[in-house]
């Protein structure tokens, strides 16, 4: 048996394979001894720095406060990410070679600046120019700087799953009367959107992580919290592990949610049928009526 990339591995490989992952383990396992080691030689791993995290003034005044704005940060930057994405990127798709290359160049630069500089840049704005409160003005940079950055990422996306589709979809879309815009929208569209579903996934995460880049310009998300708990209790380090494990909670349901959500959606797209137990015998569901066995 082989594989289209490679053949499959024979015993020999297969022994090597096994020999170089126990190795890995235990370079990994005593590189995390060697950290529990030197934070409990610092007095990391004492009580009396974990004790904070017992009490609920700790979690309601800073870390829950800070994740509930890491979340709101985050919520309105992917759906703000998406429209973006999806406009731009059927921009760059577009018949007209003008819209085509607007949207290039605006794909193309935002996807060039860093997402830190723009939130940077954008806080002052904000801050400086009035267009909102002083007090907002961190809140509506980390999402201008995300929606800019992660919508140029998503426009990308859109324009390589179309891309990437058969010819053959097009074709069949524009034979049955449909305008290339309308097929694009009504037959490509939707089955690039869920072919880059694993993509957006990923997306969606990296746009939840780089809201801890908002702690540069004093918004008050988790990181930011976990650090203010490290310097009023002496506990820098614990506070952050703290804050890591929060995110990565975060992170593993945001991605479990996704990939159901993906998973829902390919099965109603592909058709794939589905044998359902009736009181004659077999169904399936998702095959056109009248096909089977004594269509005819």
């Amino acid at each position: 048996m082989s594989t289209v990339l490679f053949d499959a591995p024979g015993p020999r490989g297969r022994r090597r394979i096994a020999v170089v992952n126990v190795a890995g383990a235990v370079v990994v396992l005593g590189g995390l001894a060697w950290v529990t080691w030197a934070l409990a030689a610092k007095g990391q791993l004492s009580a009396e720095k974990w004790e904070p995290f017992l009490t609920a003034s700790v979690w309601q005044d800073y870390l829950l406060i800070g994740l509930w704005n890491t979340l709101r940060a985050a919520a309105v930057a992917i759906v703000t990410s998406a429209v973006f994405g999806l406009i731009f990127g059927l921009g760059r798709l577009s018949q007209l070679t003008a819209v085509r290359a607007v949207c290039g160049v605006v794909v193309e630069f935002f996807r060039a600046v860093p997402v830190l500089i723009m939130m940077i840049f954008f806080y002052f704005l904000f801050s400086r120019s009035g267009i909102v409160a002083p007090s907002q003005a961190p809140f509506y940079g980390v999402v201008v700087g995300l929606t800019l950055y992660n919508g140029s990422v998503m426009a990308e996306l859109v324009r390589s799953g179309v891309h990437n589709l058969p010819r053959g979809q097009r074709e069949a879309g524009l034979a049955v009367g449909l305008t290339p815009g309308q097929s694009l929208r009504l037959v490509e569209l939707p089955q690039a959107l869920i072919a880059m579903l694993p993509s957006m996934i990923s997306q969606l995460v990296v746009i939840l992580k780089d809201t801890a880049l908002g702690s540069i310009i004093s918004y008050s998300e988790l990181l930011r919290s976990a650090r203010l708990v490290g310097s009023t209790f002496a506990n820098y380090v614990p506070a952050l592990m703290v804050a890591a494990v929060i995110f990565i909670v975060v992170n593993y349901s945001l991605t479990w949610v996704a990939e159901r959500v993906a998973r829902r959606l390919s099965v109603r797209t592909t058709g794939t049928p589905r044998a359902v137990a009736s009181d004659g015998g077999v169904a399936l569901t998702g095959v056109p009526a009248g096909a089977g066995a004594g269509a005819g």
